[in-house]
């Protein structure tokens, strides 16, 4: 599981390589009739796994950026809360709050509680200038962004690993 809290499949071959990135692909080598007798572990088999964690782990940095992904809350409140700032510039708007808010969100992880409510006011139309405010309010209150890792685990953990290989190697 990614430490953005998506699982995640790697297949990796003998040598280190990565096999496919195709986790249908990887799901049906793995399939077994339930009558199937299992193997010992190849030898080299943590280091594999070290492996596959590696080349997981760089394809979700190559994919999602600081901020997730274009379609995530994090990524849309960031964008629209930046064009905001360029438009109020130098008005009554431009608040040092707002601007600690939109570090705060580039910065950190987005609780799931203000995801949650992001997401529903993004969905209903919210206005920049709504949308400013309710930021400022989260940050405020300290419900904004996850800065304290003990606030909300965001490391990446293995749930299982499973050597696959011929029975013969």
């Amino acid at each position: 599981r990614t430490a953005e809290g998506t699982d995640a499949l790697a297949w990796i071959d003998t040598d280190g390589g990565t096999v496919t990135q195709s986790q249908f692909a990887i799901l049906r080598a793995a399939e077994c009739a339930p009558n199937t007798l299992p193997i010992e572990r190849a030898a080299n088999h943590h280091e594999l796994v070290q492996a596959g964690v590696a080349q997981i782990a760089s394809e979700v940095r190559s994919s999602s950026g600081q901020l997730g992904r274009p379609s995530g809350a994090q990524f849309r409140v960031y964008e629209r809360l930046k064009e905001h700032i360029r438009q109020v510039k130098g008005t009554l708007w431009d608040t040092e709050d707002l601007h600690k808010a939109i570090d705060t969100i580039y910065q950190f992880k987005l609780r799931q509680s203000a995801i949650d409510k992001l997401n529903r006011q993004l969905r209903s139309g919210i206005d920049n200038y709504d949308l400013a405010d309710m930021v400022i309010n989260l940050y405020n209150q300290d419900e904004l962004s996850v800065i304290n890792e003990a606030d909300e685990q965001s490391e990446p953990e293995i749930l299982c690993s499973l050597g696959l290989r011929h029975p013969e190697n």
